[in-house]
Parts: C-alpha cells; structure tokens; sequence
C-alpha cells in the first residue's frame, strides 16, 4: 500500500494533506494536536484489540472483558480556531467500531428523551428501580465505545443536574469522550443557577479526560472570503425588496406555504415553506419559546433558510439573543445555508457589553462568518448528522425560561 494511502489513515496525515492542498494553512498547534489525536486513536485499538482477544475467554467465564481505562480529550480554546475540524479528522480515522459524533446539545436532547422513556416504563412496570439514568447510561454505553463531542456548553439546569449520574456512568463503563469547547471544563456553566451542584461534574470530567487548550494563531473562519449576497443590511424597505426577490428566485417562483413539523407531541411552525427551503421572520425563529432541539429538527428537515428583519441584540432582549446563539449552532452543524436580512453585519448584531451572551455571541460572529463564504456554500447539508431527538415526547418546554 502506498504510503501516503497508509498515512491518510492518521489525523497527522490528513492535517498534511489538507496544508498541502492549500485548503488550510500550516499551525504548529494545531499539528500539536493531531500528534496527540493519534496517539488516542492507537489506544482505543489497542484497547479494543485487548478486549476482542479475550472474548473466548470471557464466553467461559461469569464475567465480560473489562475495557482499559483510557482518558479522553477535552480541547478548549478561542473561536475558530479548527477545534470542531481537528476533532472530525479524528472521528474519520478512528479505529473504534461504535462511534457518535454529536452537537452537545443534540446529545442531551436524546438523553432526555430516553430519560423520559425510561420514567414512563418505570411507571408501568416494564423496568425495575427507580432510577430513569442507570438505564440511559446502560444503553449508551452499549451502543457507543466513542462519543465526540462539537461545542461542549452547559446552559441548562436540567442539563447540569443530570450530567453528573450520566457521565460517571458512562466512564465506568469505558465510555472515551472526545469534546471541543470555547471554554475550559472549570469555566462550564459559569454563574448557572446551583452551580455548586455541577462541580461534581467538573471534578469527574477532568479525573477521565486530558485538558489541550488549542491555541492556533488565527480564526481562521474570518479568513474566508464573504458572499454579500447572503447578508443584507440595512433594514428596510428596500432591503425586504431585495428578500422577497430573493425567495422567489431560490423557489423558482413555485408555491410555497405555511408547515408544520411535529415534535415532542406539538408542532413547530414554519411560515412559509417551498420543497427544503424555508422563510421565517427573526420574531418566528428567536422571539417564539423554541429550545435547541426544535431549532436541530429546523436544520435537519431544510437545507436553505432566509431569515429576515434581524434586530441589534442587547440585555433587554437576553432570550431573544440566546435563542440566536442556539440557532446558528444547530444550522452551521448541520451546513444548512442562509441568507439573513439584519439590521447590521454578524459583529455588530450583539450590543451589550459583559456577561455570558458576549462571550457566547463570539462564537457565533464567527460562524455566520463563515457561513457567507464560497467554501461554506460549496459543503452539503448534514441534516442526519443533527443528532437524534425523540419524536413522541409531550410538549417541551422554553430551555432559556431558566436561566
């Protein structure tokens, strides 16, 4: 076999190729990590080469094969800087058959979702205890030996009082976690309500997996180059001119109308909806009590959205802000293509100085960045990838109305 076809099976090797197809530009911290990647990837397979080896043995005996503790990856750092790229590298080469790769917040819209099955069996008598999690973990552990991780954030209570019993079930049962996030596990739900409550978490995240700050040079989504014609400002007549004009030429002038998607027992409205593309207004999208989840289901059933009438954000309009925040990350995960119509650029959507949101609102500057550039355009729409949420739940309710 070649040598460069051996090589391609590497993060390093991949990270070479890209730098050499001039895709990307060469970053010693970056190259840092991809050592670091794939010296993971070779214990997991030795690992798991141990484990499979021992299978004869273990059909004799009362016991299974006990997994090699292995500590994952926890990769934190600053806004585009090619933390979610390094880490998919890594998810392509690995070895490791029972493998997820998840936006965080999808992955917890599944786990309460099988939470809330495994109550409802309880109830009926169908599973003993008392206990919804054990269950859970028990599933996900036998599904997945590998769980990767894209934008590692807390916001949610219910989330933060959860991850706690989940995860130290999961690492007990050889469960390895590869996570990127803007911010260090110390710095996880910063200021949240019973934040003494998470530390536990904090504590056993850090005890199963090793902390990389991946400082690369530059944000290198800011690099890109801008399509104009997928953000308009400023707002106005003219400007919803320029939308309308615009819809009719993505429909191709064929009738559109109003849909529903069903979910968790209720329906999320979409204004107006033409084969996979969608229209809504940002009042539709960011001023309505809808949760991550709903805007992951948004992404994955369309591949083109036009959002119009963006606002500039600031601390009189939190929620409005957060929902934004969750709203980009569900669509630039799942490469669903936008054109917006603001009241400004992405870098002067957010006007408030301080707090959680401007940090946050970092991170999404930078995605919608890169989401009006050429390379961004020319990807496919991920929708399967949005992650897996529950169809028959009853009714949700607003995640920001806690915070």
């Amino acid at each position: 076999m070649p040598h460069s076809e051996e090589r391609l099976r590497t993060v390093a090797g991949r990270y070479e190729a890209l730098v050499a197809s001039g895709a990307i530009s060469s970053d010693p911290a970056q190259e840092r990590l991809a050592r670091r990647l794939d010296r993971l990837d070779t214990e997991l397979a030795t690992s798991d080469l141990a484990v499979k080896g021992s299978a004869l043995g273990w059909l004799f005996s009362r016991k299974a094969p006990k997994r090699e503790a292995i500590r994952g990856l926890y990769v934190h750092g600053e806004v585009g800087r090619g933390k979610t790229m390094m880490m998919d590298l890594f998810y392509e080469v690995s070895r490791v058959r029972k493998k997820r790769r998840a936006h965080f917040h999808a992955f917890m819209a599944d786990v309460q979702d099988r939470i809330h099955r495994a109550r409802a069996d309880i109830v009926a008598g169908r599973l003993k205890g008392d206990d919804p999690i054990q269950p859970v973990a028990a599933a996900i552990a036998e599904e997945t030996r590998l769980l990767c991780f894209d934008e590692f954030a807390v916001y949610d209570i219910a989330d933060a009082m959860i991850l706690g019993r989940l995860f130290e079930k999961l690492f007990e049962a050889g469960v390895v976690v590869v996570a990127t996030s803007n911010v260090a596990p110390n710095d996880l739900y910063k200021d949240g309500l019973n934040r003494a409550l998470f530390l536990h978490f904090v504590a056993l995240l850090q005890t199963y997996v090793d902390v990389e700050r991946l400082s690369a040079a530059t944000d290198y989504r800011l690099e890109k180059t801008d399509t104009d014609a997928v953000w308009t400002t400023p707002l106005g007549a003219e400007t919803d001119l320029v939308m309308e004009e615009a819809w009719f030429r993505l429909t191709e002038h064929r009738p559109s109308g109003r849909e529903t998607i069903p979910f968790r027992g209720r329906t999320i409205v979409v204004p107006q909806a033409c084969g996979a593309r969608a229209r809504f207004d940002f009042a539709d999208l960011c001023e309505t009590p809808l949760a991550a989840a709903d805007y992951l289901q948004i992404a994955r059933r369309f591949h083109t959205i036009m959002i119009e009438r963006v606002p500039i954000l600031g601390p009189e309009r939190r929620n409005a802000a957060k929902r934004l925040i969750n709203l980009v990350d569900a669509l630039y995960d799942c490469r669903v293509q936008i054109m917006v119509s603001a009241a400004a650029g992405p870098e002067a959507l957010w006007g408030g100085e301080g707090g959680a949101e401007t940090f946050e609102f970092a991170r999404t500057v930078s995605r919608l960045t890169e989401m009006r550039s050429e390379e961004y355009a020319a990807t496919p729409h991920l929708g399967e990838h949005g992650g897996l949420v529950g169809p028959d739940e009853e009714a949700g309710t607003d995640d920001l109305s806690r915070t």
